[in-house]
């Protein structure tokens, strides 16, 4: 490691470890539909908001690679790469993608309000974009076609309001948690 690198310390690793245990709580919670209505949007704009976009990165793709390998830790209590390659994995993988733009974004703009609610907007929109294309591709290849506008009106539109609200809460109770970090976790 040179001399600019950061040490990954036991606290970022019990960060990450419950931030993705956290997550998987609130995906369990869920009301099973097309693309079951669940926490873990919550969840996942929360430990961002609270451990930060590097930290906050780490910590979705350890639930998402805890899934990958099998843990029921998604919607349901699924879990394996079939859950991941089904209809609604491209929402999982958008995740990812959700949490790297959040990432980028605190990064460049500082870790603001206003970053923060542009970094948990766009990352949604990131998360509903590829998981719309991911439901299209397999819900055409099992089904047959499906058009976008009848995927988004499944698997986006009941969600907007719902989505809406948990970043409304996520940003600021985020924000309330991060203060009450121990300082060197921060």
């Amino acid at each position: 490691m040179n001399s600019k690198s950061k040490k990954i310390s036991p606290a970022d690793i019990a960060y990450v470890s419950a931030a993705a245990a956290l997550i998987t709580v609130c995906a369990w919670i869920s009301i099973p539909a097309a693309v079951s209505f669940t926490l873990q949007t919550f969840a996942v704009f929360l430990v961002l908001g609270v451990l930060g976009g590097a930290r906050g990165a780490a910590a979705v793709a350890v639930y998402v690679a805890m899934g990958a390998l099998g843990l029921p830790v998604f919607a349901g209590f699924k879990g394996g790469v079939g859950a991941l390659l089904g209809m609604t994995g491209g929402y999982i993988f958008g995740f990812i993608f959700s949490a790297g733009f959040y990432w980028l974004v605190t990064a460049l703009r500082r870790d603001s309000l206003p970053s923060r609610i542009i970094g948990s907007v766009g990352g949604l929109l990131i998360c509903y974009a590829l998981g719309t294309a991911w439901f299209v591709a397999v819900y055409t290849r099992e089904n047959g076609a499906i058009t976008v506008a009848s995927a988004l009106s499944m698997c986006v539109l009941p969600f907007l309001p719902f989505d809406a609200i948990k970043l409304a809460l996520a940003v600021p109770l985020a924000a309330a948690v991060k203060k009450r970090l121990p300082r060197a976790t921060k």
